[in-house]
């Protein structure tokens, strides 16, 4: 642990918000942009080939660049083939492919709904940036004018599908967080005015709309069987609903009874798998200070049972303000980023910290995806345990991995030895009363 660099695998010409991994084609997809200012920085949706380079390392292509004309992509899901993006008020849908080059210049005559051209453009650019010097230059060849780059491969078609205006609000509408619902049946979005939209997926009739939280929503995720949707606000709630209507409030401060109330809010939640147990669910939520002190407290890390919503553990997780949240699909590992650009890996089970990069963007990471376990027809993973994406407003996408250190999980490895030492601190008060 400690602060060191880690190589850049992709950078982008624009800020990046957003990053996913699309589980089927495992195509990494970033979004960001430099909104509708005049400044001449992009706006766009952009899809990245990835490769696995030896054991543990990872290279990155440009196969599309999608433009979104004068808006930014702040936030998004992807499922099925679908991308549902975050653009001021706005969620825009729009569906991907993978197509030859003959194929994209067909798709080129599709018409696109979305802002994001009245076209659909034909994937013809394609930069390469891995480890070291060389990656590092590639991409930031790849930040100028990227009309020269061509690949006679491989090309993505993306298809304008529809928009729902997913914020109201009258002074400055954003919407915040989107997801798809597991199962993949519904679209679920929160913006600053406080509002949960839920629609039917992918009729895109509204189901739900009702008021959340008074002000901003900051997160919101879905259980498996669509059984419970939890939503975080800024007004310090983080909130439990069945349908449209609230089930129970969280109350973490149970298990940290010498904080004051009002000193921390919730800011993200994420529900994950239990491994090796097939009907078990943890939520988990990040709790940050409310306010910010010259000598700056910790934020927090709770894991709740995700069935009954009581609280199981709580941990500190540093004093940079977390920015971010995301979860592993076998829900053995917890990502965190923070608004000073660090980034970390931790066990769920335990909330220890695996790994960690002080620093390792110059400034807030804004989103976080893992490698899914699984990918069709690749085994991506490697000789890895995990590995994670991180993007930031400094435009970079990285990679962060942790190694098999052995034919044991390391997560596992770590716990035995945890069990370990509190084994001999026993022993040894046994033998020795007063020894400790």
């Amino acid at each position: 642990m400690g602060k060191r660099r880690v190589p850049d695998l992709y950078r982008a010409p624009f800020p990046l918000y957003s990053i996913k991994v699309d589980p089927k084609t495992g195509l990494v997809i970033t979004a960001g942009g430099g909104g509708a200012s005049k400044t001449g920085i992009k706006n766009a949706v952009q899809f990245l080939d990835l490769q696995l380079v030896g054991e543990h390392q990872y290279s990155a292509s440009l196969l599309h660049s999608h433009d979104t004309e004068t808006r930014a992509t702040m936030n998004m899901a992807v499922g099925n083939g679908v991308i549902a993006a975050g653009q001021d008020g706005t969620c825009c849908l729009m569906s991907f492919k993978p197509c030859t080059q003959k194929e994209g210049g067909k798709a080129a005559k599709d018409v696109c709904h979305c802002a994001g051209g009245n076209s659909v453009q034909q994937g013809n650019a394609r930069r390469r940036a891995g480890k070291g010097d060389k990656g590092e230059q590639d991409g930031a060849a790849a930040s100028g004018d990227m009309s020269d780059m061509k690949d006679e491969t491989a090309h993505i078609s993306v298809t304008g599908l529809a928009e729902v205006q997913s914020d109201l609000n009258p002074q400055d509408p954003l919407q915040k967080v989107v997801r798809f619902s597991p199962d993949l049946s519904l679209l679920l979005t929160g913006g600053t005015d406080g509002h949960v939209r839920v629609w039917e997926f992918p009729s895109l009739k509204k189901k739900f709309d009702f008021k959340a939280h008074e002000g901003e929503i900051e997160d919101l995720d879905m259980s498996p069987g669509n059984k419970h949707l939890v939503t975080v606000g800024r007004d310090f709630a983080c909130s439990v609903w069945s349908g449209n209507q609230l089930a129970m409030g969280l109350k973490w401060l149970e298990t940290m009874p010498q904080i004051a109330e009002k000193s921390y809010r919730y800011m993200a939640c994420r529900f994950g798998k239990v491994e090796d147990q097939k009907d078990a669910l943890r939520l988990y939520t990040v709790q940050i200070p409310h306010k910010r002190d010259r000598k700056p407290p910790p934020c927090y890390l709770t894991k709740w049972d995700g069935k009954s919503f009581l609280p199981m553990l709580t941990a500190p997780c540093g004093t940079e303000v977390i920015s971010t949240l995301a979860v592993s699909d076998s829900g053995t590992f917890l990502g965190l980023g923070t608004v000073t650009g660090s980034v970390a890996i931790y066990i769920a089970f335990s909330l220890q910290k695996l790994y960690y990069v002080q620093e390792s963007h110059g400034i807030v990471v804004t989103d976080l995806a893992f490698l899914p376990n699984s990918l069709k027809g690749k085994n991506i993973k490697g000789n890895n345990e995990t590995a994670m994406f991180s993007v930031a407003v400094d435009s970079r996408c990285q990679v962060h991995t942790v190694p098999n250190r052995s034919s044991f999980p390391i997560w596992l490895v770590l716990f035995f030895c945890g069990l370990m030492v509190v084994g001999l601190v026993l022993l040894l008060q046994y033998l020795f009363p007063g020894f400790i």
